[in-house]
């Protein structure tokens, strides 16, 4: 194994602009697509019927097509569209649509907005009614009974579910190498073009693709310990404690 290429700059300048962009897609997305989840939610549980239709098509087309496909259509499909739109090309908005990280980012959110939203549909559906109508009776209007209310206790229903998302979206990061976008895999395949060594750069892309899923895990998990009404008491862990033998039969 030779490892002496990590000691050129050159090379560790294309692996610092990939992580930094494949730190900054995660982010994108992540927050890009939680908030379209929570209004493809909304829409399918209260909107109009001609919203809610679209929202549920809007869904099954996102979570029936590979994401690899979603991202040549808007990169190569709607990309080259906008291109032949005349005076598109000396707009102020050019450079932001000829870059591949907004392709990626759309992609990604419009992915996680679809997947993300049918898990919080089936949270919120989740709710009792009873909580609900608790809130209206304290005289809280429609929307703070959904914004303090039946959206938090949602939330902590499926947040074991999404913290999968999100594990998910990290992994699928690698992707947006197909489009010319600088992160890691493709930082990892310009290097091995230029030293003709095959290994050594995916196994540190690998690993450290590895580190941030362990770093995002445990982050995930501490939001889930801390977020409200999911933390367990303290030396009781997750599961109820069983009662001895003797006060399950005095009780």
């Amino acid at each position: 194994m030779d490892f002496s290429w990590l000691g050129d700059p050159f090379y560790q300048e294309y692996l610092i602009e990939g992580f930094i962009n494949t730190l900054w897609l995660i982010a994108v997305s992540a927050i890009g697509g939680l908030v379209l989840a929570v209004v493809v939610a909304i829409t399918r549980l209260k909107g109009p019927r001609p919203l809610a239709l679209t929202a549920q098509g809007f869904t099954t087309v996102m979570r029936g097509t590979p994401l690899l496909v979603q991202l040549f259509f808007f990169y190569y499909g709607v990309g080259r569209l906008l291109e032949g739109i005349p005076g598109i090309q000396d707009s102020l908005i050019w450079p932001l649509l000829r870059d591949p990280f907004f392709y990626a980012a759309l992609t990604f959110t419009l992915s996680v907005g679809a997947y993300s939203g049918e898990v919080l549909r089936g949270a919120l559906l989740s709710v009792p009614p009873g909580e609900r109508e608790a809130g209206r009776a304290f005289g809280l209007t429609p929307l703070q009974v959904f914004m303090r209310l039946w959206l938090p206790r949602a939330i902590q229903l499926c947040l074991p579910t999404l913290t999968g998302e999100m594990i998910l979206l990290l992994k699928s990061v690698p992707l947006v190498s197909t489009i010319a976008m600088m992160d890691l895999l493709q930082a990892a395949n310009l290097i091995r073009d230029e030293t003709f060594l095959v290994y050594e750069p995916l196994l540190l892309i690998g690993g450290i693709y590895l580190a941030m899923t362990l770093v995002l895990t445990l982050a995930l998990r501490q939001v889930e310990r801390h977020f409200p009404g999911m933390q367990p008491e303290r030396g009781r862990g997750w599961l109820p404690r069983r009662l001895p033998h003797s006060q399950r039969e005095a009780s």
